[in-house]
């Protein structure tokens, strides 16, 4: 794609790095076939070639955001499977996190929509400001049908819906301190404890620390560590995303410079790629460039961890028979897909694990969380859901494995099946407690 970026717009480095994104495109259209907006509305700007028409536009005028690209930009999911597909190698997600930090900066929303960003972006983050957000949700939602539906755009009433009926209690193990290896020590791992899901699903890291540290491996919950910076990063407040970022690199630093990690384990998918794309978030800051890009080299999904360790999970005596019984569909998230290519490992795992292991059709393709995706897109975030839904439906699950938080609260309630983290099946098989929603 022919550019014509001025010798001035150049010296910014996100112009710069965006202008050679730009330049990898050929037009070829492969991505529009793969994209969940433009599968469902059939919309040429509501496909990853359309938008890179929009954000080259955008950014080459220079001049403020309009509606019309705001509108197909927040549409994106950012869901990675157009660069799955991309046979020249387009880095979108780089191109469209430029683009919403520069709507961010130049386009002026509507009220309500910048009370809900405001919103999610001062709580979800924070542990305790979104469990006490969520409790005061939990006794408004009995009120939910004497408020407008129009309400903020529809957004409250889908905060209202989400809320869970049980918040549960806080875990022990969400505070810095550290987790030692049972028997000879194989290696040893910094754990990031994350933010929403230790008030949603405390029992993911729970369980992710019971088979570690049962493998070998010390765990280390770092003093500093919090929220990787994924939400706010994809609203476009770097500035904010770009602080906890530094907390995390900060932390995670004490450890590796200490005793000495052997990897950085994360077990929400969407974290995973935020972090492993630190080394790019931070190219230009000479204070952290070094050590960002040596956390995104430590960095593993838990299950790319495990595959490497070598761990040789396998059914326990006690519970080789059940987990035989159990047929398991395996929902992969684009983040764990498409953001970190990791494909192979968690159903090799499940499968090693004694379970019978299904994949839906359609695997390629969102189910509709991405972030605060259903909040904000509600409409498209329910359609993609009941997609996913069905295609996993027909797969006759007795239980449906997920590496995300996000897609695991988005499909809880809609496939008919328990839904529950990989790796608590994998501490299950191999020893540990049967997961609370097979119970």
């Amino acid at each position: 794609m022919q550019t014509n970026f001025s010798l001035a717009q150049l010296a910014d480095p996100d112009v710069e790095a965006s202008e050679q994104i730009l330049r990898a495109c050929v037009h070829c259209g492969f991505c529009t076939a793969t994209c969940p907006t433009y599968v469902l509305l059939g919309d040429e700007l509501d496909s990853p070639r359309g938008r890179i028409y929009l954000l080259k536009q955008m950014l080459e005028g220079g001049a403020p955001a309009d509606a019309r690209t705001v509108t197909h930009i927040d549409r994106c999911l950012s869901c990675l499977s157009c660069m799955t597909t991309c046979p020249s190698g387009v880095n979108y997600q780089h191109l469209v996190d430029h683009g919403r930090k520069y709507i961010q900066q130049t386009f002026r929303r509507p009220v309500a929509d910048r009370l809900v960003r405001w919103w999610l972006a001062t709580t979800v983050p924070y542990p305790r400001r979104f469990r006490a957000t969520l409790a005061a949700a939990k006794l408004a939602r009995p009120f939910a049908a004497l408020l407008p539906r129009s309400l903020f755009g529809g957004r409250l009433h889908a905060m209202l819906a989400m809320t869970p009926a049980v918040i549960p209690a806080p875990s022990p193990v969400d505070r810095p301190q550290v987790f030692p290896a049972q028997g000879p020590r194989r290696g040893r791992v910094a754990l990031l404890n994350g933010c929403a899901q230790t008030v949603l699903a405390p029992q993911i890291n729970e369980a992710t620390i019971r088979l570690l540290t049962r493998l070998g491996v010390e765990v280390v919950a770092a003093d500093g560590a919090g929220c990787c910076g994924s939400l706010v990063h994809h609203m476009g407040r770097v500035g904010q995303s770009h602080a906890q970022a530094r907390g995390n690199i900060d932390a995670w630093m004490r450890e590796a410079d200490g005793e000495g990690i052997d990897a950085i384990i994360i077990n929400t998918s969407g974290c995973g790629t935020q972090v492993k794309d630190y080394g790019f978030m931070f190219r230009d800051d000479a204070g952290y460039a070094a050590k960002a890009e040596r956390i995104s080299a430590l960095t593993r999904d838990v299950t790319e961890y495990l595959a490497e360790l070598g761990a040789g999970i396998g059914p326990s005596a006690d519970t080789a028979a059940e987990a035989a019984a159990l047929r398991v569909t395996y929902h992969s998230a684009c983040s764990m897909q498409h953001g970190q290519k990791i494909v192979r490992q968690p159903r090799a795992l499940l499968k090693a694990a004694g379970f019978t292991v299904t994949e839906p059709a359609e695997g390629h393709l969102c189910c509709g969380s991405a972030g605060t995706y259903n909040l904000m897109q509600k409409d498209l975030a329910d359609r993609l859901k009941a997609r996913k839904a069905a295609n996993i439906a027909a797969t006759h699950p007795d239980v449906v494995a997920a590496g995300n938080i996000g897609c695991m609260t988005q499909l809880q309630d809609a496939v008919g099946a328990p839904v529950v983290h990989t790796v608590e099946l994998l501490d299950w098989a191999s020893g540990g407690p049967k997961p609370a929603a097979l119970g």
